[in-house]
């Protein structure tokens, strides 16, 4: 969602300002903008609608220079984006304020503030906060007082920034729900909604906690807690570096995360296996008691991350022999669920920020849920500090909103998470040995896959980019794979696609079938193939358009209606991981050759961070 960069230092902060704002454009975003107190000791602001670009460009014909600033990138929930509704907010050319998150009370406030006189220039929730901070500073509170007033009378979910020209030394943030983060520098300090933004000016980070209140001089800063007291929050060396968020000599991000996947896939193993077992202890320290007492598990996650929960709950089942649902986060905070103080609640998020799965965790521990378990890439998000085990996939930074590695590292996790709860249910020593050999060999199998399949789907991709509709098919573990393949394409290439089981076919979808409607199936060499044959029948008797992913020995030919790219070799156990490759390949070539943008997709932010 919206992203956040703050400085405050003895040099200028706007080249900083806009680098950082650059690291964050792939959080998704409509309009940009940057604040800054500068020599002469007035506010100064430029905002635009559009991407960080046109911003730069309007900054080189007006140059803003300053030793404090703010800047922002929104993505428009109140207002349209246009320029009048980008950030910063300034009320009175006094105080500036940039925000994340959705102030929920905010009609209420403005109209009690439009009673009081205020005039409103946007139809955001944000122009209420920059007000009422200015009413405080009216009143004769200082800055950090008059944010800490403002903050107590919010209600929602936010985080943010706020300087103002009569306390040009002091920059002032706040957090409750959407993340926030401090870089500490030497004479200087940086905030930002994700440490990518500050990397190229520090590596060393304070990850703010809710309630907090923070405010920030050159020389020191001092953090408050909800309750007003003077608290410390622990300094993190982040090993991340400005290399890392690069694209390197790849087109995009998408097409270089796709790429290291192998890599990934090999680092989210490390270290966690020993003697052909997955080890308790890659999930904490208490995971060995925690495991032994798990009957069931739920499952809560949003978007991608749904998926892998879903491809989850297919292995739990079937080879650990443990109960399992699957939720979208959303879903779950407003239904009635039963609890069981044994179900094992598995949340799995990318970012480890996204608002709904917070708060769906935290509807899960009041409603008297069991343990909770966080399958994460990012080490310091709320929802690894909220969660009572940890499980971290270490793909690295993915910027590209289409999630790519995020995605397989979540499968393998939970490939993992199979292995040890099962060897207490229903996987023998046997075939859990079996089940982590195929872990071992994954990751370059996978490497093998992608050399051997970016050509042929590519070539594929041109029958699928002047299309408007695409079905996905598969059946078994592989269904929730279809629908990863048919969210990707619909994400970057904008052609509506739609998965379905394939037995479903014939219960609704076949009436869409004809040469317009291309259909994509999943079709490994599994105990479901001749099924899936079967209705692959039922789309060629119908004149349907074919485009098969198969095993080398599936026995499915080519004709005139149907296309087939073949597998380099069987898959084994772990064939959805494989089979996720060709659909993202398929994805992002059929968006390359369309023309769209491939790593900000419109209308899509890549951590959801408001509900």
């Amino acid at each position: 969602m919206c992203g956040i960069v703050g400085a405050i230092a003895q040099r200028d902060v706007v080249p900083i300002l806009l680098e950082g704002l650059r690291r964050l454009e792939y959080r998704g975003y409509d309009s940009a903008g940057v604040a800054v107190v500068d020599e002469t000791a007035r506010l100064r602001r430029e905002r635009t609608r559009g991407k960080v670009a046109a911003l730069a460009q309007r900054l080189s014909e007006r140059p803003l220079h300053g030793h404090i600033g703010i800047a922002h990138t929104r993505w428009a929930t109140h207002g349209e984006p246009v320029d009048r509704n980008a950030h910063p907010h300034v009320c009175q050319g006094r105080v500036a304020l940039v925000h994340n998150g959705i102030i929920e009370n905010h009609e209420m406030l403005r109209a009690r503030q439009q009673a009081a006189g205020h005039r409103f220039t946007s139809e955001t929730d944000t122009e209420v906060v920059v007000h009422a901070v200015h009413d405080h500073l009216t009143a004769g509170l200082d800055l950090l007082a008059a944010v800490q007033a403002t903050v107590n009378e919010l209600e929602g979910a936010y985080a943010l920034a706020v300087i103002a020209v009569d306390e040009p030394e002091r920059l002032v943030v706040a957090r409750r729900g959407s993340p926030l983060v401090i870089g500490i520098g030497i004479g200087e300090h940086f905030i930002a909604s994700d440490v990518a933004a500050l990397l190229p000016v520090t590596n060393r980070f304070i990850f703010l906690e809710d309630g907090d209140v923070a405010e920030l001089r050159r020389e020191g800063l001092t953090i408050y807690d909800a309750e007003g007291k003077v608290v410390e929050r622990p300094l993190r060396t982040s090993e991340l570096t400005a290399e890392a968020v690069e694209r390197g000599g790849y087109r995009h991000y998408m097409e270089k995360e796709i790429h290291e996947q192998p890599r990934a896939l090999a680092d989210t193993l490390e270290g966690r296996i020993a003697e052909g077992r997955v080890l308790d202890e890659a999930f904490g320290q208490q995971a060995a008691a925690v495991f032994d007492g798990v009957r069931a598990v739920r499952i809560i996650a949003c978007g991608t991350s749904y998926h892998a929960g879903l491809v989850g709950r297919y292995w739990l089942e079937a080879l650990a022999g443990v109960p399992c649902q699957v939720e979208v986060a959303s879903e779950f905070r407003y239904r009635e669920p039963v609890a069981d103080s044994h179900t094992l609640v598995v949340t799995l998020s990318q970012s480890g920020e996204t608002a709904d799965t917070l708060a769906a965790l935290e509807e899960a521990r009041r409603r008297g849920f069991g343990p909770s378990l966080a399958i994460c890439n990012v080490p310091e998000s709320s929802l690894v500090r909220a969660s009572d085990l940890v499980l971290l996939t270490r793909a690295g930074p993915e910027i590209g909103v289409a999630s790519t590695k995020a995605f397989t590292t979540q499968l393998m996790a939970m490939a993992m998470l199979v292995a040890v709860l099962g060897r207490r249910h229903a996987l023998d020593g046997e075939r859990e040995a079996r089940w982590v050999a195929a872990l071992e060999h994954l990751p370059a199998a996978f490497g093998r896959w992608l050399e051997a399949l970016s050509e042929p789907v590519e070539r594929i991709a041109e029958l699928l980019a002047d299309k408007e509709h695409a079905l996905f098919l598969g059946r078994g573990v592989h269904y929730p794979i279809a629908m990863e393949g048919a969210l990707k394409l619909k994400e970057i290439s904008y052609i509506h696609a739609e998965a379905y089981p394939a037995g479903e076919l014939k219960h609704g979808p076949l009436a869409l079938v004809d040469e317009r409607m291309p259909v994509v199936a999943v079709a490994p060499q599994d105990e479901l193939l001749e099924k899936l044959k079967s209705n692959l029948q039922e789309v060629r008797a119908r004149g349907g358009e074919l485009i098969c992913f198969s095993g080398p020995d599936a026995g499915l030919e080519e004709d005139a209606l149907t296309r087939v790219v073949t597998m380099p070799e069987r898959a084994g156990p772990l064939a959805p991981i494989l089979y996720t490759l060709p659909l993202q390949l398929l994805a992002y070539h059929v968006a390359v050759i369309k023309g769209t943008d491939v790593d900000q997709p419109r209308n899509l932010a890549k951590s959801v961070t408001v509900e």
